[in-house]
């Protein structure tokens, strides 16, 4: 048995040694007061036998105090069995020299019998009755041999003997079961106060602010997130007027009219927007639980249903958009090589043929969504990678006045990764770099590195000379469907990164101090376990 719950179980075990002690305590007193005091003629009668009941009466006291003072050892059987062992002795010896107090002194045994049961298993607590039962017919047995006569009749004698046997059996019943109940008691209180703390943990480590209010409006409790939520506002004892206002506000409302407003709350300035909700505890009670939804969160679970949604709707949609965009596209190449066109028309002919690519690439970035392949990874050469790249989209891609450079060091940079998918992803970075990393009216300067960090973990970074990044412009720099164009998707950047942590890679934009901006992509060595 777990010490945990065989503690509790143990002291009440001695709590009961300590009681079946100290009335053995008493017994002997009461023995002793028969056989010294003067009354001891109108309690006990006068004895057959004065000094074997005077030397019975001193030492059953002396064992007794004695057992009295050795009750706090731990060995709580061995302690019950020699009591009980002294008890019938010192009863069978009282019994012979005090024939007239024989009956009470065999009522006091029952007790002692019934309290050594209680501690001791069934088979070691019939056995103890059957000794004091084997005791009184001794006594009878001795008296009649020594003729003195019986004293008192055997119907007594016997019916003694058999409520030893019985109250033995009962109170070992009853003991054992109280202690089992205990036992069972004692685990399921263990389990409630672990779930307890389970549910204290789960509460406090959620993402989700849960706030307990008070009728008057005392914060009664609040977990880790509401504590953070709140700020140093929420700290100590505080109302929730006092921590956060407008949430106040908002709850007043709520209890008055049962209007919830759906709008996102600012607690903190520094902190995201968060979504209150409220519930009252329990039916008719005025404590309300608070609940604050990190709005950010609700915002990407709404982003991740778009996408999905987007990803089964696309396979579907893209081959209806592709066919007339290629048609139109076709007619507009044939219409620009007509020479009835005027001139001032042409332009209009240039502004649809631009659309029309724009339309496509959209429908491209969509369709990156829907059939996202798993990445087969190989070991490549980063420097070589870089060098290819670069001459195949200078080749490619007419840049006029606009350069693209590769910054590549003299060994190679090895590393793991899927060519197809990288050269997507630095596509991507290449024409946002060309797009909005430039000065106004001053070319762009694009560079491509690839290099070692410290730790020898394979780096590729793509540079540009233009005004930077605001921060907080960088926060949303990979969320879906976020661009500060009115020409683009917003999902470039974010299959990007997808693509990247396909491939055990991580995209990052790292802030240039001089100027510019860099996004870095950091590869998994050549010696990393390729998965797919």
């Amino acid at each position: 048995m777990p010490t945990s719950s065989a503690s509790p179980i143990q002291a009440a075990i001695r709590r009961e040694l300590h009681f079946f002690t100290l009335y053995r305590v008493l017994e002997a007193a009461l023995l002793c007061l028969t056989v010294f005091s003067p009354v001891g003629v109108l309690l006990g009668g006068m004895p057959r036998h004065p000094v074997l009941a005077m030397l019975v009466a001193i030492i059953y006291l002396v064992l007794a105090c004695l057992l009295f003072f050795l009750r706090r050892r731990d060995e709580v059987r061995p302690m019950a069995m020699l009591g009980i062992g002294v008890d019938i002795a010192a009863s069978l010896l009282a019994m012979h020299a005090l024939p007239s107090a024989a009956s009470g002194i065999a009522m006091m045994l029952l007790f002692n019998v019934g309290a050594a049961a209680l501690l001791l298993p069934l088979r070691v607590s019939l056995g103890v009755a059957a000794l004091a039962g084997f005791a009184l017919v001794a006594d009878y047995t001795w008296a009649i041999l020594a003729g003195h006569g019986a004293g008192r009749p055997l119907a007594e004698v016997l019916m003694f003997s058999v409520s030893y046997l019985a109250i033995a059996t009962l109170t070992s019943i009853v003991g054992r079961q109280m202690r089992d109940s205990q036992a069972l008691a004692e685990e399921r209180g263990s389990q409630v106060a672990n779930m307890a703390e389970v549910n204290e943990l789960i509460i406090r480590r959620m993402r989700t602010g849960v706030l307990l209010i008070e009728g008057d409006g005392e914060i009664r409790l609040a977990n880790e997130a509401a504590m953070l939520q709140l700020g140093h506002s929420g700290e100590g004892r505080r109302t929730l007027a006092t921590a956060a206002p407008e949430l106040a506000r908002r709850l007043h409302r709520w209890q008055h009219d049962g209007d919830g407003e759906p709008t996102p709350l600012q607690l903190t300035p520094d902190l995201p927007e968060v979504l209150p909700r409220f519930a009252r505890l329990l039916a008719g009670s005025d404590q309300v639980l608070v609940f604050l939804d990190d709005a950010s969160l609700a915002s990407r679970r709404a982003e991740s249903l778009t996408l999905a949604t987007l990803g089964r709707f696309s396979a579907s949609l893209a081959h209806e958009i592709r066919n007339p965009l290629a048609a139109i596209s076709y007619a507009t190449q044939l219409l620009e090589e007509s020479r009835d066109i005027p001139e001032a028309d042409r332009r209009l002919l240039e502004i649809i043929y631009q659309q029309t690519h724009r339309m496509n690439g959209i429908v491209e970035n969509v369709l990156g969504l829907a059939r996202r392949e798993a990445a087969r990874p190989e070991h490549v050469d980063l420097v070589e990678f870089v060098r290819t790249f670069v001459a195949e989209y200078q080749e490619s891609h007419p840049l006029e006045h606009d350069r693209l450079e590769a910054h590549l060091p003299r060994t190679p940079v090895a590393a793991m990764v899927d060519r197809r998918q990288l050269q997507q992803v630095v596509t991507v970075l290449v024409h946002n770099a060309l797009v909005y990393g430039r000065l106004p009216g001053e070319p762009a300067r694009i560079g491509v590195h690839a290099h070692l960090d410290d730790s020898g973990a394979p780096l590729l970074d793509v540079t540009d000379r233009g005004p930077g990044i605001p921060d907080r412009v960088a926060a949303q720099l990979f969320r879906p469907f976020f661009t500060t164009s009115g020409h683009g998707t917003g999902l470039g950047l974010y299959i990007a990164r997808e693509l990247c942590q396909a491939n055990q890679a991580s995209l990052d934009y790292v802030p240039v101090p001089a100027g510019g901006a860099c996004f870095r992509i950091r590869l998994a060595g050549a010696r990393a376990i390729a998965t797919s």
